[in-house]
């Protein structure tokens, strides 16, 4: 498998005349690339030391907390160098910071492909039996799920990721997959592995589980409540955006409709509220993280079209910036563009705090101190 390793240190120092977005409401007005950092003053240089001078708008690289690399397009794992091309799919929309929401093959060997974006991955996902998508999955029942969730918790990067519902065939209709003791046995077996744990929910009832068993963070969470929005924001757990996805759920309505009309109806309400419930969800101070669910069901290298649906939602460009950018770094423990930070950053035209579908026309993606798109 081929990968670039180059040494960032033979690379032209990048001159950046922003400004430079430190955060939503903070800038400089240039900063340097230097040995594979960003640096807020310019460095001392050797005499000679080529450098190139960049103008345009400095943001961190985009980040996707909820993709799957090594998954293929009908489900079924797949080769390294396969996982390797969907990284470089989404590296070269601005997505430089991923977080893996489960693989099916081991995709760690990725992270020491310095052309890649930063990849910190879940494992794999942990189901009910008979309760998933068939070959995705470690699929457990209740008395084993302390035990996978302490296996995956070793196989990932601090990250645990539980099929929380689905459909329940007997029953016609979503429902959760666990009982609220099964919820609050992953959450501790994943704490006290020193990790954290999140889980797939798209049934109303899942949520208040969730949240009572103390998850960290919540997938799509398309059954958010009034009630349940108030609770995620005032204990801050951040939610993951995949609304590319749910507009995918009238597919899925159509496809269980003739055995399953109840879990069609539920699916089509679901997406039917997707933007209101993602909008009370940013009004009430819920954090909302970017993720495409790409991988599977969904090709790599959407970020952009889910960004669109943010902003559909009602957000306005800082806020789709933010949950592209800022807030996952800080939920993630990843440094953005403080002073001495790995170089990872774009380059775009114009203030995508104004309008974020600037973020489409990049004229320059910075990894790791070098130009690679």
């Amino acid at each position: 498998m081929s990968a670039t390793t180059a040494d960032p240190r033979t690379s032209p120092v990048l001159h950046l005349r922003g400004p430079i977005l430190l955060g939503p409401e903070q800038e400089l007005s240039e900063a340097w690339v230097a040995e594979g950092r960003i640096h807020h003053q310019r460095p001392e240089l050797a005499a000679g030391t080529e450098t190139q001078e960049i103008d345009g708008v400095v943001v961190p690289g985009l980040a996707d907390l909820h993709c799957h690399l090594g998954i293929g397009d009908g489900g079924e794992g797949t080769t390294l160098e396969t996982a390797r091309q969907q990284a470089l799919t989404d590296r070269d929309t601005g997505v430089l910071l991923i977080r893996d929401a489960g693989s099916i093959i081991d995709s760690s060997p990725l992270q020491q492909q310095h052309d890649l974006p930063r990849l910190i991955r879940c494992g794999r996902h942990l189901a009910r039996t008979r309760r998933y998508l068939i070959g995705y999955a470690d699929e457990v029942e209740p008395e084993d799920l302390p035990a996978a969730v302490t296996r995956e918790a070793g196989r990932g990067d601090g990250w645990v990721k539980l099929v929380g519902d689905w459909i329940d065939r007997t029953a016609g209709d979503l429902t959760p997959c666990w009982g609220a003791e099964d919820f609050a046995a992953a959450a501790r077996a994943a704490h006290e592995a020193g990790a954290r744990i999140t889980t797939h929910t798209f049934d109303e009832a899942t949520l208040p589980l969730a949240l009572d068993a103390g998850f960290d963070c919540l997938e799509h969470a398309t059954g958010l409540t009034d009630e349940t929005i108030a609770r995620a924001a005032d204990a801050g757990i951040p939610v993951v955006t995949t609304l590319v996805n749910v507009d995918e759920f009238e597919t899925y309505a159509q496809q269980g409709e003739k055995k399953f009309p109840a879990y069609a109806e539920h699916m089509r309400r679901l997406r039917a509220g997707r933007y209101e419930r993602t909008r009370d969800a940013h009004d009430a101070g819920v954090q909302l993280l970017v993720g495409t669910d790409s991988g599977g069901v969904l090709g790599h290298g959407i970020i952009h079209d889910e960004l669109d649906e943010l902003s559909r939602a009602g957000l306005d460009g800082a806020a789709v910036l933010d949950a592209a950018t800022w807030a996952p770094r800080r939920f993630l423990g990843v440094p953005a563009l403080e002073d001495g930070a790995p170089a990872d950053l774009l380059v775009v035209p114009g203030d995508p705090r104004s309008d974020h579908r600037l973020l489409r026309h990049r004229t320059h993606v910075v990894l790791g101190g070098r130009i690679v798109a």
